[in-house]
């Protein structure tokens, strides 16, 4: 006899009775609301309003508010959104926090902006620009292949954030040499820079934090850290964002003359095809001010990349399960077949 299959309606009309739902309904809500004030406070904040403008005070003590309203709601649930218990941890902590350094930041201000950049300053297609990140991925994956191997063997893993912070952070500071002359090979290059030393941090930080907790915790500590890295990615581009902005407007108003300015019109919707249907003279000085403005951001970021050098020193490292097991194994294998041998010395062990 086969199961009886329940009609569909009755999984769409069910009136689910679960005791915490309300709670869990409660912690949404104010997670929701937390993140998206916290959001418009580093995306309005100093564009489109001023800091001190009583919508960014009031999205400011919002944000406060909900984040104080959400853990401590957290504190008290039987089953939370996010378990304080997650904290007690080093690991996860330096771990998230090195996420929004160095993967948030680092990383997303790049690809934010670097598109744009070349199509300002080199006069690149919206396609062209796209495809020459390129180099960027390919250095991700010539260093998170190899650098997981290298896991899989030794089941060691805190040097890679290591080596790999300190290149993000030498890459960010070439880029931030760039100016109108530079050659976009020279780019390239800077570009799969970025990409290795990002590849030996991303999935690592991710392994350190499912390594530090037992099976029951591994998808509610990894989905944490994806969130805080990814609410920390949004705050790192609108934070880039506003200073650039603001730099740009700067640059704008000292190099354009009261005719040019008038050509150009208004600065607010600033586009590349705006921008190359402008006359020659002012085109040029709009790519310069453009260059000027978007290449210091870079340099301002490299005391960032120094905190997270200190934050890969203090990671804790705690030694995989099975580390040794794998070596055999992990050094002919793809990748789908690494994954496999992870969890093959666990099952024989049992």
């Amino acid at each position: 006899m086969y199961p009886t299959v329940k009609p569909a309606t009755r999984f769409f009309f069910a009136r689910l009775r679960h005791p915490q739902g309300r709670r869990r309904l409660l912690g949404i809500a104010l997670m929701a609301a937390a993140v998206t004030c916290t959001v418009l406070v580093a995306d309005w904040g100093g564009t489109d309003y001023a800091w001190t403008d009583p919508l960014v005070l009031g999205l400011a003590a919002g944000a406060v508010v909900a984040w104080a309203l959400f853990f401590l709601s957290r504190s008290r649930a039987a089953e939370p959104i996010i378990p304080l218990r997650l904290f007690r941890s080093r690991i996860f902590n330096v771990a998230t926090l090195l996420g929004m350094v160095v993967i948030g930041i680092g990383m997303f201000a790049v690809i934010g902006y670097m598109p744009t950049c070349l199509q300002m300053v080199y006069g690149t297609s919206a396609t062209e620009s796209g495809l020459l990140l390129i180099p960027m991925v390919v250095g991700i994956m010539g260093t998170v292949i190899p650098s997981g191997q290298l896991i899989s063997r030794t089941g060691r893993y805190k040097v890679y954030p290591i080596l790999g912070t300190a290149v993000v952070g030498v890459a960010v500071l070439l880029m931030s040499t760039l100016d109108t002359g530079t050659s976009i090979v020279v780019i390239c290059g800077y570009l799969f820079l970025l990409g290795a030393g990002v590849g030996l941090i991303m999935q690592n930080l991710v392994l350190a934090v499912q390594n530090a907790f037992p099976a029951s915790d591994v998808g509610t500590a990894t989905s944490a850290n994806n969130f805080f890295r990814e609410t920390g990615a949004t705050l790192g581009t609108a934070a880039v964002g506003a200073v650039f902005t603001h730099r740009l407007t700067d640059q704008l108003d000292s190099r354009l003359s009261a005719a040019d300015a008038k050509v150009l019109g208004s600065t607010d919707s600033l586009t590349p095809a705006l921008v190359q249907a402008l006359p020659d003279r002012v085109q040029d000085t709009v790519v310069l001010a453009y260059q000027q403005a978007l290449t210091p951001v870079f340099r301002y970021l490299v005391p960032l990349f120094a905190l997270g050098l200190v934050l890969a020193f203090l990671l804790p490292e705690k030694k995989l399960a099975g580390g040794d097991d794998h070596d055999a194994v992990a050094a002919s294998s793809a990748d789908d077949t690494a994954v496999e041998t992870d969890v093959a010395p666990e099952l024989t062990r049992k």
